[in-house]
């Protein structure tokens, strides 16, 4: 099954419309994936609350469709 780099992307941004999303295929199966969401809206939130934003952004995909996903979440320098 799996998703697309451009769908998951496009579902980040959908939630968090002024992120910078960097998305790695890491195993060629639409399976696992490596991202680093930047954004503004991260400020004064634990990683722990940022990463939830992003998983949230996913609609439950997390899991099933998309198996696997390695997040960094950043706050971009001023």
């Amino acid at each position: 099954m799996g998703m697309k780099r451009d769908e998951i992307e496009s579902m980040i941004l959908a939630s968090i419309p002024d992120a910078t999303v960097d998305i790695k295929d890491l195993a060629g199966d639409d399976n696992h994936y490596a991202a680093t969401v930047t954004s503004n809206k991260f400020k004064g939130m634990t990683k722990v609350n940022q990463h939830k934003m992003v998983y949230d952004a996913l609609g439950g995909k997390m899991g099933g469709t998309l198996h696997a996903l390695s997040l960094t979440t950043l706050v971009p320098n001023d």
